[in-house]
C-alpha cells in the first residue's frame, strides 16, 4: 500500500540537496492489500491541524475503528497545540511531522484527512491516493477547475475512497427535501439562489512583510502557490482572502450552499454560462477576493445565482447585522412552480406554498459531520466509492462553479450602477439580485456612482470538456502556475478529461 520505494529515494534525496519539493513520478501502488477487518482500526495521518483541521480530529480521534497516528502541518506549533487533545481521547499520542510526506511512507497509514490551505487540497489528495491511502478532503476540494478534474481520475484510476467535505449530503432531512423535489411535488424547478451573507471584518494592512518564526517552514506552507511575501498581520485562515491560496468567501463557506443548490437542480456538470458582478468594497485591506458578489449560471433548465456578502448593515454589528433573504442568510433558496423550499442549514429545510404557507419540514437531529465522516469510514470498509454521499465528483463540480465564477470576476471591468443596470435589466431575476445586492451597499456607505463593482463577462463553457469557447484567457485560469517540484500529476486521459495543461512557474 505505501509508495515505492523508488519515489521515496527520489524525494529524500530532493530534500537533501534543500529544495523540499516533491518530484513528480509515475508509478502506481501497490492495491492488493485493501480495508483491514471490522475489528482493526484504520490508522489516520492528520494534514493540515487548524481550524478546520481540529475539527477533523474531533470526529476521527476516539473512533473505535480509526487511529490518530500523525499530526502533519508545516507550522509544527499548532499541530503540537492539538496532540494533547487527542492523545487523550485515543490513549496514545500521535506523531507529529512537518512534512507529510513521512505519514505517506508508513504502511500502517490507510486514510488521510487533510484541511490544509486551499491551495494543497488537490496536491495533497493526490499524492495520498498514489501511496495507496483513501482521502478525506476539505471543501473546496481544489484551488482551481483543471486540478480538481485530476483529482476525479486519480481516484477512478487507484479505486480509491476520497470523500469531500461537504457535509449536507449527509444529512437525511436534504435527502429527503431533494428527493421532495425533484419528484415534483412542487412543479418544476425555476430557479435557485444560494446565499453566503457572512461578515467578514478587514483583515488589516501591513506596511512591510509579515515575519515568521524560524520554526515555520514558509516554503513549504506555499507549495503549489507562489511564493510571495504577505501583507497582512494574520498568516492563517485569512488566507481565504488571497486569491494566490484562497477563492474567496464563495469557495470558503458558499461552497456549502452552492453544493446544496447544485444538488437540488440536479446538475451534474458546469454551467454552460457564468457571470459574476462584485468587489473588495467597504475598506481597503490586504485581501483581493470579493467581499459582496453576485455570480449567474445559466444552467438551461433553471439558473443557479449565487450571492456573497461580507458587509453588515450600516451601524449594526458584524454579529447581527447581516441581510437575510426569503429566511436564507448562509443557506439556499429554490424556487418552483407551485412553491419554494428554503435551506437554512446542513440539517433543515421547510417547503412554502407561493403565499409563504409551511407545507412540509424536515430536520436530522445530531452532527451532519460526524454523520459525513461515519459515511466516510464506512465506504473506506467497503471499498465502493458509490457508497459516499460526498464523492469527489460532486465535490469537483461544485467547486468548481465557484471558480468560474471567479474567473469572470478576475476578468472584469469597472463599471458604474447604471451601466451595470443596462447589462442585468433585460433578466429580470438578474435584475433583481442586483437590486438587492446595491441596496446592501448603499446601507454600508458604498457610493455606487464610484465604479468601483468588476463586471465580469459572460463565458461560455463546454461542459462535457470543463474548457471556455473560444476565451483563451478564461481557459488560462482553468489551471495555475505551479512552482517546480509542486506540479498537481495529470491522470490518465481514459479517467479525466483532457483539458489545459499545468504551466510551471520558472
Amino acid at each position: 500500500m505505501s509508495l515505492s520505494r523508488r519515489y521515496f529515494l527520489q524525494a529524500t534525496a530532493a530534500a537533501a540537496a534543500g529544495s523540499r519539493a516533491f518530484k513528480r513520478h509515475q508509478l502506481r501502488a501497490d492495491d492488493t492489500v485493501q480495508s483491514k477487518s471490522a475489528n482493526d482500526k484504520l490508522g489516520v495521518a492528520m494534514i493540515g491541524t487548524g481550524g478546520r483541521g481540529a475539527e477533523h480530529l474531533s470526529q476521527i480521534a476516539g473512533r473505535v475503528d480509526a487511529e490518530v497516528l500523525y499530526l502533519c502541518d508545516p507550522d509544527l506549533s499548532q499541530a503540537a497545540s492539538k496532540a494533547q487533545a487527542v492523545e487523550m481521547r485515543q490513549g496514545r499520542a500521535p506523531k507529529l511531522e512537518e512534512d507529510f510526506r513521512k505519514a505517506l511512507e508508513d504502511p500502517n497509514v490507510d486514510v488521510i484527512s487533510t484541511a490544509t490551505p486551499n491551495h494543497w487540497h488537490s496536491l495533497v489528495s493526490i499524492l495520498a491516493m498514489q501511496a495507496g491511502k483513501h482521502v478525506y478532503v476539505e471543501k473546496p476540494v481544489s484551488h482551481n477547475v483543471w486540478e480538481g478534474r485530476q483529482m476525479v481520475g486519480w481516484a477512478r484510476e487507484l479505486n480509491k475512497i476520497c470523500q469531500c467535505g461537504t457535509q449536507s449530503r449527509s444529512s437525511p432531512a436534504l435527502i429527503e427535501a431533494v428527493n421532495y423535489v425533484q419528484e415534483g411535488k412542487l412543479g418544476k424547478i425555476q430557479y435557485a439562489i444560494g446565499t453566503c451573507y457572512k461578515p467578514r471584518k478587514s483583515i488589516g494592512k501591513l506596511d512591510k512583510p509579515l515575519e515568521f518564526p524560524a520554526s515555520f517552514n514558509y516554503d513549504l506552507w506555499c507549495g503549489p502557490a507562489a511564493k510571495v511575501d504577505i501583507y497582512r498581520p494574520k498568516l492563517h485562515y485569512d488566507w481565504h482572502w488571497d486569491f494566490n491560496t484562497g477563492n474567496g468567501d464563495m469557495g470558503n463557506q458558499g461552497i456549502h450552499q452552492m453544493d446544496i443548490a447544485r444538488w437540488f437542480l440536479g446538475e451534474q456538470s458546469l454551467s454552460p454560462r457564468v457571470m459574476s458582478i462584485g468587489g473588495r468594497l467597504g475598506y481597503e485591506d490586504a485581501g483581493n477576493t470579493p467581499n459582496t458578489q453576485i455570480v449567474y449560471h445559466a444552467y438551461e433548465k433553471a439558473p443557479l445565482i449565487f450571492e456573497t456578502r461580507g458587509l453588515p448593515k450600516k451601524e449594526l454589528n458584524y454579529g447581527t447585522g447581516m441581510d437575510s433573504y426569503r429566511g436564507s442568510t448562509v443557506g439556499v433558496i429554490i424556487q418552483c412552480e407551485n412553491g419554494y423550499v428554503v435551506v437554512p442549514s446542513y440539517v433543515e429545510a421547510t417547503a412554502f406554498s407561493p403565499d409563504g404557507e409551511k407545507i412540509e419540514s424536515w430536520k436530522t437531529e445530531g452532527d451532519a459531520t460526524k454523520r459525513h465522516f461515519d459515511n466516510f469510514f464506512d465506504a473506506v470498509r467497503s471499498g465502493k466509492h458509490t457508497d459516499l454521499t460526498g464523492d469527489i465528483l460532486e465535490g469537483h463540480i461544485s467547486s468548481a462553479l465557484c471558480h468560474t465564477g471567479a474567473i469572470s470576476h478576475l476578468l472584469g471591468e469597472h463599471q458604474s450602477a447604471e451601466e451595470i443596470e443596462k447589462q442585468v435589466s433585460t433578466d429580470p431575476l438578474w435584475a433583481d439580485s442586483w437590486k438587492r445586492m446595491a441596496e446592501h451597499l448603499q446601507a454600508n456607505g458604498v457610493d455606487l456612482n464610484d465604479p468601483k463593482l468588476l463586471v465580469g463577462p459572460w463565458l461560455e463553457m463546454d461542459p462535457a470538456q470543463e474548457r471556455f469557447i473560444t476565451n483563451d484567457p478564461a481557459n488560462k485560469m482553468l489551471t495555475r502556475d505551479y512552482r517546480p517540484g509542486y506540479v498537481v500529476p495529470a491522470a490518465s486521459p481514459q479517467q479525466a478529461r483532457v483539458g489545459t495543461s499545468p504551466a510551471v512557474r520558472g
